[in-house]
């Protein structure tokens, strides 16, 4: 077996075993138990069970990242992270509830940079703006979405997506120009 079809038989087994309890209580044994791997296979892919929870997001992260290249707009973009964390819920919530919310978040940044950039990208085009600048105003918009979906997986996400992102758009519609205008006229 190669190392990443391991990596993702150890990767496919803590996602099942966390159908029958919280990440908090699951071992390596029972990792290692599931996939029918001993223990030491278990820790020549991963140091533990939150660096195993941190590959399953990167590699989340990437395939939903090349699955989905670009989008029609930043609303499909920001729709398709709620989409991807309601795919994977279970997952999700427990990661939120046991393990460190860095890594969760890094998942988020990860997953909202681009949409956001796609757009500050484009409308800045022509304008002399700065690699900086559109980073800057990139990040800014997205440590908000991600503070919106972590607040929407604290309340078991409850609230349909389409919704937030629609509340979104009404608070953020042209603002991104209007940060560009005054980033171009204060030079």
């Amino acid at each position: 077996m190669s190392s990443l079809t391991t990596k993702k038989a150890i990767a496919f087994a803590l996602k099942e075993l966390l159908h029958q309890k919280q990440l908090s209580k699951i071992t390596v044994n029972d990792i290692a138990e599931h996939c029918d791997i001993n223990r030491q296979t278990f820790y020549y892919h991963f140091q533990d069970i939150n660096d195993l929870v941190e590959w399953i997001c990167i590699e989340s992260a990437d395939k939903a990242l090349k699955d989905k290249d670009n989008y029609e707009n930043w609303m499909d973009g920001f729709l398709s992270v709620f989409e991807i964390i309601q795919k994977d819920k279970i997952f999700i919530t427990n990661i939120f509830k046991s393990v460190s919310l860095e890594i969760l978040q890094t998942y988020l940044y990860k997953l909202v940079y681009p949409i956001i950039y796609q757009v500050v990208d484009e409308k800045a085009k022509g304008r002399g703006i700065k690699e900086d600048d559109k980073r800057f105003i990139t990040n800014f918009y997205m440590y908000s979405f991600v503070a919106i979906v972590l607040e929407w997986i604290k309340y078991d996400m409850k609230e349909n997506p389409r919704i937030i992102v629609s509340r979104v758009n009404y608070i953020v519609e042209g603002s991104i120009d209007q940060a560009l205008n005054n980033l171009t006229n204060h030079r």
